[in-house]
């Protein structure tokens, strides 16, 4: 099973901003994503509206995630926070255990039990570990999975060598080192 913050990474990853390219285009996208990963049920169907809820808190989350990354201030959040207070959740005590469980049913009842992965993350440890990539063309969520949490990139072997390869370059043109042809 996906734990809390590999189900949010997913959900940020569904919006690829290198590519634009967006897996919850319509609300048939969105409606697919959800009962995929049992979040809501079959004959549950999302619409317009449940769309523009789903990219309010993707893009809210991935800009928190960058926070993450760059350790704060979470400062005002306004985008993420009016997208949370449109899927209210309630704690039970099922089997003694604390849970946060959608209000609503449906759709909007899937992308609660997203919102609820937030909290979650928190609770096992996990979510200062989830950020987005250093690279700025790039943005893909990931774990950290870094002993001391300090990775940068969503892949070293990309992001990591775009990033230092332009470094270098800016580096020798401040030297006024011609660059090899």
């Amino acid at each position: 099973m996906t734990g809390p913050a590999e189900l949010l990474r997913d959900f940020v990853n569904t919006y690829d901003v290198e590519q634009d390219a967006d897996e919850l285009a319509s609300p048939a996208d969105l409606s697919v994503w959800l009962r995929e990963r049992g979040l809501i049920g079959d004959g549950d169907r999302a619409l317009d509206e449940d769309l523009a809820l789903a990219g309010r808190l993707r893009e809210g989350l991935r800009h928190v995630l960058r926070l993450n990354h760059d350790g704060g201030p979470y400062g005002a959040l306004s985008e993420l926070d009016a997208a949370l207070a449109a899927l209210p959740v309630r704690v039970t005590l099922a089997g003694g255990v604390p849970a946060l469980v959608p209000v609503a049913p449906g759709v909007a009842g899937g992308l609660a039990r997203v919102a609820g992965m937030i909290s979650a993350a928190h609770a096992d440890g996990t979510w200062a570990r989830l950020k987005v990539c250093a690279e700025h063309t790039c943005q893909w969520a990931f774990v950290d999975s870094s002993k001391n949490r300090s990775r940068s990139w969503c892949s070293m072997r990309v992001c990591g060598n775009r990033t230092k390869t332009r470094a270098y370059r800016a580096r020798r043109q401040a030297e006024g080192t011609p660059r090899p042809s």
